[in-house]
């Protein structure tokens, strides 16, 4: 594991979330859940007012290049769509992307132990154009598949200003492969499984993946949120936006990508990275893991610089237990290698 020479960071207190049974269900049905009023408005508040700084190209730092200082001020806000992986530049998102709220949900869903990857900030500003069908576990390869996306609204969204769209049933559906090799990412031991192209292309007529998802037809939900809200969503849905068609309002998100830390993770956004896989490039967020992680460079807090992890969740002072058949033929748990429950 990576070290950090930053100190552990004071925390908010945060109430935590509970994940109720119909919640996970649903996540599970529909391929994304949507957690109402997640993340307190004053940190809503706080990312806003930072990504006013970025646009007005007042905050400068890596990552970010800020546009011209003769250009005017509209033209300087339309410069912006989308910036990534911020968490390994400024605190705020490492913060953001190792929320607490946030992580409970996870927890729940793909965890109990989380691994932190990706960060994306999105500005959408009027105008700006959405992304067509796509499966993000094509972008972001994680073996066991256990990728999720938690996406943070930081305006009203709707479907005017390019709200995303989820195809329900997708989820199902294996990580399609590029038809052109620029990747291989997708699936592969499936018999009759068809390369697709041009997957995120905002033409559905140029888009590969929309045969696949017009199987779904009818299905395609629209998930319009508040402040707050976040969406929850598994790495192989078909999910989409449009354009922002406002003329005045932005859709401003923060996104996340996770999966389960003990996935193995051959990506660097991008990057390079040395060794069989790159999650001793990740944050693990919670739990534990046998693979290599990274530590927050900016010491928020987390499983990574909170070790050792609490083991209550599963490891508990118990015997190891198997599956066995009782007298009357009802399947039993009964402790492992005890030779009463032995059966000819």
């Amino acid at each position: 594991m990576t070290t950090t020479s930053h100190p552990l960071q004071a925390q908010k207190n945060y109430e935590p979330y509970l994940v109720k049974v119909q919640e996970y269900v649903t996540f599970h049905e529909q391929g994304f859940l949507i957690v109402r009023g997640l993340v307190p408005q004053d940190d809503v508040q706080e990312m806003n007012a930072h990504m006013d700084e970025i646009l007005s190209g007042k905050a400068h730092f890596p990552g970010v290049n800020p546009p011209p200082q003769e250009w005017d001020s509209d033209k300087k806000v339309a410069y912006y769509l989308r910036v990534h992986m911020l968490h390994r530049v400024l605190p705020i998102h490492e913060r953001f992307l190792l929320h607490p709220r946030i992580l409970d949900v996870l927890e729940a869903l793909i965890g109990p132990d989380v691994l932190a990857l990706q960060s994306m900030l999105f500005f959408k500003q009027p105008g700006q154009p959405g992304q067509g069908y796509h499966q993000d576990s094509y972008y972001i390869p994680t073996f066991p598949d256990t990728l999720c996306g938690a996406w943070l609204a930081l305006d009203t969204v709707d479907e005017e200003n390019g709200c995303l769209w989820m195809t329900v049933g997708s989820q199902n559906e294996p990580v399609y492969p590029d038809k052109d090799g620029v990747s291989d990412n997708g699936q592969e031991n499936l018999s009759d499984l068809q390369p697709i192209y041009n997957a995120s292309n905002t033409d559905e007529r140029a888009n590969g993946l929309t045969p696949v998802a017009r199987k779904y037809a009818g299905r395609e939900v629209k998930a319009e949120v508040e402040p707050g809200d976040v969406v929850f969503f598994g790495g192989h849905i078909l999910h989409r936006s449009h354009r922002n068609t406002s003329q005045t309002r932005s859709r401003r998100s923060f996104v996340g990508h996770y999966c389960n830390a003990r996935s193995w993770v051959p990506w660097n956004s991008g990057g390079s990275y040395e060794g069989p896989s790159g999650n001793y490039l990740h944050i693990l967020a919670r739990g534990e893991t046998h693979l290599p992680y990274a530590q927050p460079k900016f010491g928020t807090p987390c499983a990574a610089n909170q070790l050792p992890a609490p083991k209550a969740r599963r490891v508990k002072e118990k015997p190891m237990m198997s599956m066995m058949g009782d007298d009357d033929g009802l399947m039993i748990l009964a402790p492992h290698g005890n030779p009463e429950d032995d059966h000819d």
